[in-house]
């Protein structure tokens, strides 16, 4: 799971209401697309590609903050916008407080050399380069010394498993080596910005998992702030501090990994998070009854006699907890305070991605029965 976060944390990149429209009539379809109108819609009566339609976001200090959606959905247009490979028709983009698209050439190149590190699933590595050489590529830009740069390059090669593989060339690394030589190159002029654009998409699934675990480790090291594209919403939450779900060029939902899964705003939302398990995603304190309640429909139960589980606790660890016993559980807070209760149809309930009802709560009752 990804780390716990600092709520205090600057904001480091940030998104004021950001568009994308390329073709003609550009305001005219922000007009209308303000107005009402569907993305799909305008694009026919006017001839335009809406991609980015009016995004705002704020990504702080060390998060990882993953934006998903299907191919169309406008997801690498937006990232596109932080190093300004793309300008944005209205709306500003800040990076560190600076509005980007008010740089000139040499600032906009110092932003891109010093402050934003970049791996797209092309990685792009310079054939006729070794890969301690594409790795220093960012740093010889920067004008360190060729010394200094392999040096450096080289422990970069160290941190991400590539120890003897400096002096070889791309065409002899597999593909799951040629991102790591990206990340790599990405990370070695030390940026505050990481932007990746489905850089794992391509991989094979033992590959690419195992590449996930080593940027989530990096993540943890070196806390640098991501912004992570991806159309694979179990990545994301494995990935991600915050998710954002992008369809037709509009953020549907943003939430953390587990307030997308459990609470969906509408269909399409739900429609991605059906299949996924929540055994290691959903906490306790997203699956308790109140404890007022339970007491209401249980009055005779002493629940100072029921085990206790942190608010945090993981469905999986209830599960093992629920395999020694039937009895409901009262959830605790950080202060040790009773805040809610969890029987055993709450946790199946759960599990199912669904609430407990009024059958549940009865068959609950007649389950406590012998408790009181």
């Amino acid at each position: 799971m990804p780390r716990d976060k600092n709520n205090e944390q600057p904001v480091i990149l940030e998104g004021r209401d950001v568009w994308k429209v390329f073709g003609p009539h550009e305001q005219q379809a922000i007009e209308a697309i303000k107005a009402g109108e569907s993305r799909n819609e305008v694009d026919r009566r006017l001839g335009t590609l809406v991609a980015v339609a009016g995004i705002n976001f704020e990504i702080t200090r060390g998060e990882i903050f993953c934006v998903m959606g299907l191919s169309g959905s406008g997801k690498s247009t937006l990232v596109r916008h932080i190093n300004r490979l793309v300008d944005p028709t209205a709306g500003n983009i800040f990076v560190a407080g600076q509005n980007i698209g008010e740089l000139d050439d040499q600032a906009l190149r110092k932003l891109r050399s010093e402050k934003i590190g970049m791996v797209f699933q092309k990685v792009a590595l310079f054939p006729h380069w070794t890969v301690v050489d594409n790795v220093a590529f960012g740093l010889e830009v920067k004008g360190l010394s060729k010394a200094e740069r392999r040096e450096k390059a080289r422990d970069w090669l160290s941190r991400v498993q590539l120890d003897g593989w400096a002096d070889r060339y791309p065409h002899e690394l597999s593909g799951g080596m040629q991102q790591r030589v990206g990340l790599a190159r990405a990370l070695c002029t030390d940026p505050d910005v990481l932007l990746m654009d489905e850089p794992f998409s391509a991989l094979d699934p033992l590959i690419r998992r195992q590449l996930q675990d080593e940027f989530i480790d990096l993540s943890n090291r070196f806390g640098k702030t991501t912004l992570f594209i991806t159309h694979d919403l179990d990545e994301a939450i494995r990935l991600g501090d915050r998710i954002a779900i992008m369809r037709e060029g509009q953020f549907v939902q943003e939430g953390s990994p587990e307030e997308i899964v459990t609470r969906p705003v509408d269909d399409y939302v739900a429609s991605f998070v059906q299949g996924i398990s929540r055994l290691h995603l959903v906490r306790a304190h997203s699956v308790m009854q109140p404890l007022d309640a339970f007491k209401g429909r249980n009055p005779t139960v002493d629940t100072a006699c029921l085990r206790s589980v942190p608010a945090n606790a993981e469905l999986d660890d209830l599960v093992d907890l629920k395999a020694s016993t039937l009895d409901p559980v009262v959830v605790v807070d950080g202060d040790g305070r009773s805040v809610g209760i969890i029987t055993v149809f709450d946790l199946l309930a759960a599990i199912q991605g669904k609430n407990a009802g009024k059958n549940e709560h009865e068959q609950e009752q007649r389950l406590v029965g012998n408790l009181a």
